[in-house]
């Protein structure tokens, strides 16, 4: 009940933008933690070795705090009539269901109101690539990707797992994942310190990217411009050959129930990386895509909706 209660609380309300001024955002806190961590212990003049147990511990003591203020908050919570409300409303800044959605829209609007220049803006706000030199096409591409990518890191996963164990399950995900975002990279400075953070987070969302590969095959049947049964053989077909482990499945399946081609060359630093294609479809995608592809992601969540009201039926009957 409070994973559903959560969820309709965020797709309605959000995260308040008066509060982030206000109080910042828990995602926030747990960066800000991180971020300590990663000035004192990935410095340069210690060994691979030194580094990478540093960061073991790093995402250890994370993690052992957030579950520690995590459960202490539940338990306090758990105290009060009708505590579990409050549970689900703090549980709700975990989520990034309506924020996904909006950061998305706001780069098809801008291609609308602004022309290229307001939609490059609009895009850098939610990728990590150079987002400079990108055209309609790119631009579209790129919101796509991100909305299929964090449709499962952003909604599904703190879902799953805030269903499975509450509060907790939940916050403690989020702090894996955020570790990800921050450290979990390739590069010279996060190979070694960012190593544990990575290998946790493919752990954590091995279940959550198929399950929303799955969502979205399953959403594409009530739309008449997809195809579900596309969007499952593609994610099987074209996922493996993503670099993450699970990235690929929710991206491959969004780009197969709508005919699209994700994935490919892009800049990072003005280094060009070349990535797997996602689905066989056309790459020149352009704003109309983008709106198209926001369709199949309110039915996917829609039907996680449905599925959580169904978990809660279960429990109140066990």
């Amino acid at each position: 009940m409070i994973a559903l209660l959560a969820a309709v609380i965020e797709r309605l309300v959000g995260y308040p933008a008066w509060l982030v001024d206000r109080i910042g955002h828990p995602v926030m806190w747990m960066g800000t933690l991180l971020d300590r961590f990663d000035r004192r212990y990935n410095t340069a003049e210690r060994s691979y070795g030194a580094r990478r147990a540093r960061g073991v511990y790093a995402i250890a003591a994370l993690v052992l705090a957030v579950l520690v203020i995590a459960l202490g908050l539940q338990a306090l919570l758990r105290l009060l009539p009708f505590g579990w409300v409050a549970e689900a409303v703090l549980a709700s800044s975990l989520i990034a269901q309506k924020g996904l959605r909006d950061a998305v829209m706001a780069v098809a609007d801008a291609l609308r109101a602004e022309g290229i220049a307001g939609a490059r803006t609009a895009v850098a706000r939610i990728v990590g690539r150079d987002t400079s030199q990108l055209d309609e096409a790119g631009v579209s591409r790129a919101a796509i990707e991100t909305l299929a990518e964090n449709a499962s890191d952003g909604v599904i996963a703190p879902l799953f797992y805030l269903a499975l164990f509450g509060l907790p399950g939940a916050a403690v995900y989020k702090a894996i994942n955020t570790a990800d975002s921050m450290i979990g990279h390739r590069s010279e400075r996060y190979a070694a310190f960012g190593w544990a953070a990575a290998r946790i987070d493919d752990w954590a969302n091995l279940i959550p990217a198929r399950l929303t590969a799955a969502l979205f095959a399953a959403a594409a049947r009530s739309m008449p411009e997809a195809d579900a049964r596309a969007a499952w053989e593609t994610a099987r077909r074209d996922a493996p050959g993503h670099a993450s482990p699970n990235a690929g499945w929710p991206e491959a399946a969004l780009a197969g129930a709508l005919g699209f081609g994700l994935g490919g060359p892009r800049s990072y630093e003005g280094e060009i990386v070349e990535l797997p294609r996602m689905g066989q479809g056309r790459r020149i995608l352009e704003r109309a895509d983008i709106e198209i592809a926001i369709r199949l992601y309110d039915r996917a969540m829609l039907l996680a909706l449905a599925g959580l009201a169904v978990w809660a039926l279960v429990l109140m009957v066990v």
